[in-house]
């Protein structure tokens, strides 16, 4: 190792140069390499320095070394040579200092009492061991004595003295009776610290024949046993009872009884003692007292506390233990025994001495020729320790001189050590408590690079982690490490890289582009030797979801995600942890690949969930909490207190609010008197108050229970509270919702509403029921019923007024003063007719009616409105009668008018009108007659196409189901359209309303028309019907169309045709997918028709069918059904599909030009842009 600093030359101090020395070299604990290089020898096993041996068994004495060469061994005894091969009885184990003295065979132990040192010596040096004190144990017998019984009175101290007999170790101390049994000790009996059982005062209780005192010596697992000693307690009574048979009377009376005495101190005795005791040992002090009471100890320290951590206080406070003192435990310690009579103390004066200990015991140093070094041996102890050194286990002062050593106190210099300067020095630091014994080596060697690190080692990191590569070291001289990146690198140095004294190479912040081959290099100047490592960056383990705060309801089903991102080249394994312990045990648990689901979640899997990934290179965690919520637990001990007769206070204890905080307090009431078992709602107080004043009310047996309410719900009913008794009273209130109503014309039927039981107030419920007719000096009649709900007053006059109230009264007395409710007799049918009937037609369906009012005396009751009586006589134009279905329509109230509506036109109607009360319908007004006038028709039944031929169609159709009124002739619009959907010019016949078919001739051939029709009355055209209908060809190319559809080749033809039609439909539906929309709107825009409307908000119709507009014909439509039938709820709304309900077609450029098609006719235009796919069929069309 190169040096750092040399010694000056100059004469400095010894502190600036102990400065300078160089640090020795560190040899790594490489097996094979300490194998292979030279080392003093190293005590690494001895006995105890004071040892106690068990004198039946053979005595083994340990010391074991190590060293290269391997080390001898040899020992002396009592400071002399201990020659092991001249005594039969003692052998040394093979490649081992170990003695085994043979015991068993003959040996005595204490014939090889004494002080025994070890020596382990190689050629670089000798080691020794502690001076060790063997002992054998003993375990001697008690001395035979004669104990005399104790006899003591009652309320004395007594010490029952155990005085053991001197072991080695001591014995162990404790006190049984003949049974084997331990006897009981309290704060009145203990035993003492030295074995001594201490009675502050006897009782008679403690008087046996069997206290023993046994001594158990551990070494020899013996017990030894005093004899038995006997106490006998004297009580004050039976002790006057003895001395009254010996004595005089007045001498009886000298025996005083039981008296209290003043603590005394048993033991220490005195007002104070010291005690020294050694550091880092147990410091124990005893105070033991005699009173009357039992005293009590109390301790403390004077001018200072007890430590906190270190104090103990046993055998019922009568003893303090320090633990592992120290000289800052020195002081004074004071006992106080106290009882009621006073007190007395006693100081203990504490003296902490030290045996020697380490502050700086001396290291091993390796150097290499002509390097410097230090040992040091530095320690402390009460008193001040004296240091002396050996070398080889020879007084350093008598051992061989070496040039480059110097001794100064507690300090050896070493300065341009040869390897001759090798040698093992001893320390020994000793005072009158004690010695301590230290061996350190001083090992000089020259030795060339070696690099310990396995050669091409793999190292694998995380991204971002530091990188930390070996390269494990030794040589003498200390080698200079150089690393060095990929096989022609260049050296690594800078910020990026930390170096090692101990030859690793870290990078702080490792990133992939640091992978790769790295090579270390030592050298000194005996060699050089490099190594290579490989170094693999991974990527870092992430939980890229996270499990997340849930909050479950009990028995629900939670789960919790954790899912992760890592290397590919590294296996994860993910745990869950429950409150950082492993998963409960349980099938509820469900372990997922990337979640943890908990079924029927109870209160118990409330807690903390961790999700843990570990890899081979790093560990991620993330955590969620699982709070488990539920209805609360009900509220207990329902406690009732400051009973008054209208109150009481109710407090209770909240249940579990199962982590839902409780929001409410919910009280209800039982009433055992009158409804035992049916609870009622009496309050609802906040959930942070826990009492509740409660209103009370008389003559009720009160039990009360109290439910919680949390977010989750209400909780069970607490247990009842106890009952109470309410006394009785009169009524407080009276019945609710009375009312007098007659129930026939001769009557007045009075009711209310009953008290309910706890309403009552006392026993003898019952009502005074009053009445008298209103705006007549009459006075009240009364009578009083039993507790019920009504009562009829009969022979009243028919619908008259009359005052009513009805009053509670119980045993106790009657209720305050009712107040008076208005009702009246009973009612009668009305006897007048309302007069002056008159109706207004307004239009063909809607007709006004007037009446006159009836007098409120004729209705003899609540005038409760008017009814209107109609019916429709006959329709004006079939003169035909059918069965007459009478309408009815209510007027509530005093109204004298009303609107008739939903009538049919050019009908005849009749109608009467009647008055209603509560009774029911008075008489009906004479039937008056109106008539509705004419209307529009309806649509033709039917429009039926038949016998097309070359110019010519025959037209069938059905009169209007309902013609309201004379029909005066049918109209007929048609127009040609062409393959392009086009419309042509428009021509119009007048048809007489007798006819019901027509031919029309001169008709283009092949040619398709569309037709529209409608009847009309003297008011106006009715709903159109339409229809198209084509010409056929001439008729031989008719006849040959037949003829050729049944050859084959012409269906093949036509196969093909549909073939390449259907190829062509599917390239423009694929460009229509990819176009968007068709400019179908553009074509409607470019050909606005403006019969073409939206809908009206006000009839819900469409603009072109209204009845002003009806007899123009649209310009552009839509197709028939093939069956060429329209039938009349079809056509009344709607124009119909064109070909079968066929779309439209498609121009070359993919254009849709059959905007109408699959549309009716009265459909908005913005409805034409189908998404459809267009039919083949149409395309077939457009070829006829």
């Amino acid at each position: 190792m190169t040096k750092k600093m040399s010694m000056s030359t100059s004469k400095t101090s010894l502190v600036l140069f102990l400065c300078q020395i160089i640090s020795a070299l560190d040899v790594p604990l490489d097996s094979k390499l300490l194998e292979e290089l030279s080392q003093p020898p190293t005590i690494t096993q001895q006995s105890p320095k004071d040892y106690i041996v068990d004198p039946r068994e053979n005595i083994v004495i340990q010391c074991e070394a190590k060293g290269k060469p391997p080390p001898s061994f040899s020992w002396t005894r009592n400071g002399t040579h201990f020659d092991i091969d001249k005594d039969a009885q003692v052998t040394m184990k093979p490649n081992s200092g170990t003695l085994v003295i043979n015991i068993m065979n003959g040996g005595k132990a204490e014939a090889y009492e004494g002080v025994y040192q070890c020596t382990a010596r190689n050629e670089r040096g000798a080691a020794v061991s502690n001076n060790i004190v063997i002992r054998p144990s003993r375990s001697p017998l008690w001395t035979k004595e004669k104990l005399e019984p104790n006899h003591v009175r009652e309320g004395d101290s007594l010490v029952l003295h155990c005085r053991p007999p001197v072991g080695l170790p001591p014995p162990i101390i404790f006190w049984m009776d003949n049974a084997f049994q331990r006897l009981p000790q309290s704060e009145r009996v203990s035993q003492g610290l030295n074995g001594d059982l201490y009675f502050s005062n006897v009782q008679p209780e403690d008087t046996r024949e069997d206290y023993i005192c046994y001594a158990r010596f551990n070494h020899t697992q013996t017990i030894q046993q005093k004899q038995p000693i006997s106490v006998k307690v004297f009580s004050m009574d039976s002790l006057n009872d003895t001395i009254a048979a010996n004595l005089s009377d007045t001498d009886i009376y000298g025996a005083k009884p039981v008296t209290e005495r003043q603590p005394v101190l048993l033991t220490p005795t005195g007002s104070a003692s010291t005690k020294v005791e050694l550091r880092g040992n147990v410091l124990l002090l005893e105070c033991i007292a005699a009173g009357l009471p039992t005293p009590v100890i109390r301790w403390i320290k004077e001018g200072g506390e007890l430590p906190a951590n270190r104090t103990f206080f046993e055998n019922f406070k009568k003893t303090l233990k320090i633990i592992d003192v120290s000289e800052a435990d020195s002081g004074n310690y004071k006992c106080i025994a106290r009882n009621a009579l006073g007190s007395v103390h006693h100081v203990i004066s504490v003296t902490v001495k030290a045996a020697p200990y380490w502050i700086t015991a001396p290291r091993n140093l390796v150097l290499s020729p002509g390097e410097d070094g230090t040992l040091i041996c530095r320690a402390n102890g009460s008193p001040k320790p004296s240091i002396s050194w050996l070398a080889n286990g020879v007084p350093i002062a008598i051992a061989p001189e070496d040039p480059s050593r110097k001794v100064d106190g507690d300090t050896i210099i070493f300065s341009h050590v040869q390897e001759r300067s090798s040698a093992v020095y001893q320390c020994n630091a000793s005072n009158e408590y004690g010695y301590l014994l230290a061996n350190a080596f001083v090992n000089v060697l020259a030795e060339p690079p070696r690099i310990l690190t396995p050669a091409n080692k793999l190292y694998q990191v995380i991204a971002d982690s530091p990188a930390l590569l070996d390269c494990a070291y030794f040589g003498s001289p200390k080698p200079e490490i150089e690393w060095f990146k990929g096989v022609k690198g260049s050296i690594l140095r800078g910020n990026e890289y930390v170096f090692h004294d101990n030859g690793t190479l870290e990078i702080p912040v490792a990133q992939k582009s640091n992978a790769g081959t790295y090579t270390c290099v030592a050298r000194n100047e005996l060699g050089k030797i490099q190594n290579e490592v490989q170094l693999e960056i991974k990527d870092p383990t992430m939980i890229i979801k996270q499990p997340e705060y849930k909050v479950i309801q009990r028995y629900g089903q939670v789960s919790f995600e954790c899912i992760i991102k890592h290397d590919s080249t590294l296996l994860p394994t993910v745990t869950w942890l429950k409150d950082n312990d492993e998963l409960p045990d349980d099938e509820r648990f469900l372990v997922g690949k990337d979640n943890l689901t908990i079924m029927n979640v109870t209160d118990k899997d409330d807690g903390t969930y961790t999700c843990i990934v570990n890899t081979t290179l790093d560990s991620v965690s993330a955590s969620a909490v699982l709070t488990v919520v539920a209805r609360p637990n009900p509220p207990f001990d329902l406690e009732l207190t400051g009973q008054l007769e209208r109150s009481i206070d109710l407090s209770w204890i909240p249940g579990d609010e199962n982590n839902s905080p409780i929001t409410s307090f919910v009280v209800e009431f039982e009433d055992a008197l009158h409804e035992p078992g049916v609870w009622r709602y009496q309050t609802e107080v906040p959930g942070t108050q826990t009492m509740a004043q409660l209103k009370l009310s008389p003559y009720v047996n009160y039990s009360f229970r109290v439910i919680a309410v949390n977010r989750i719900g209400r909780s069970q009913p607490s247990e009842p509270s106890e009952q109470y008794l309410t006394k009785s009273a009169s009524p407080d209130e009276n019945p609710a919702n009375v009312q007098g109503i007659g129930s026939e014309p001769d009557n007045l039927v009075i009711t209310w509403e009953p008290l309910k039981g706890f309403q009552s107030n006392g026993p003898g419920l019952q009502y005074k029921v009053s009445w008298r007719q209103k705006d007549v000096d009459d006075e009240w009649t009364s009578v009083i019923v039993a507790n019920v709900s009504k009562y009829i007053v009969s022979g009243t006059p028919t619908f008259v007024p009359y005052e009513v109230k009805v009053q509670a009264l119980n045993d106790l007395g009657y209720a305050p003063e009712p107040s008076e409710v208005i009702g009246h007799s009973g009612e009668d049918l009305p006897m007048v007719a309302p007069g002056n009937v008159q109706v207004h037609v307004i239009n063909s369906t809607l007709a006004k009616v007037h009446w006159d009012p009836v007098p409120l005396k004729s209705v003899r009751g609540h005038l409760q409105g008017y009814k209107v009586y109609y019916w429709k006589v006959q329709s004006l134009s079939r003169r035909s009668r059918r069965h007459i279905e009478k309408k009815i329509l209510t007027f509530r109230g005093n109204k004298t008018f009303g609107m008739l509506p939903g009538l049919e036109p050019y009908s005849s109607y009749k109608l009467n009108v009647r008055v209603v009360n509560g009774k029911g319908e008075g008489p009906a007004s004479p039937d008056k007659v109106f008539k509705t006038p004419e209307g529009v028709p309806s649509s033709p039944s039917f429009l039926k196409i038949t016998n097309p031929t070359l110019d010519s169609l025959t037209l069938e159709w059905g009169s209007p189901t309902h013609p309201n009124g004379v029909l005066t002739s049918y109209t007929l619009k048609f127009q040609p359209i062409n393959n392009t959907h086009e419309l042509g010019p428009l021509v119009e016949i007048r048809i007489p309303a007798n006819e019901s078919s027509l031919i029309l001739k001169n008709l283009n051939y092949s040619t398709r028309y569309k037709f529209y029709f409608n009847a009309q009355t003297s008011v106006g055209s009715g709903s159109q019907i339409t229809e198209e209908a084509v010409t056929i060809m001439d008729e031989a190319m008719a006849s040959r169309q037949v003829d050729i559809a049944t050859q084959g080749w012409f269906i093949g033809l036509m196969c093909a045709v549909a073939l390449l039609i259907l190829i062509l439909l599917i390239v423009c539906f694929i460009r229509r997918n990819k176009g968007g929309k068709y400019p179908v709107k553009e074509k409607e825009d470019a050909h606005a028709d403006p019969e073409i409307q939206p809908m009206k908000e006000d009839d819900g119709t469409f603009g072109e069918y209204s009845d002003a507009e009806d007899h123009k014909p649209l310009k552009k439509g839509s197709r028939t059904p093939s069956d060429r039938t329209v039938k009349k709820e079809d056509s009344d709304d709607s124009l119909v599909d064109y070909g079968e309900g066929v779309n439209g077609q498609f121009n070359e450029d993919g254009s849709f030009i059959g905007q109408y098609s699959g549309k009716k006719e009265k459909e908005p235009a913005e409805g034409n842009e189908s998404s459809e796919a267009p039919s083949p069929v149409n395309a077939m069309n457009s070829f006829v």
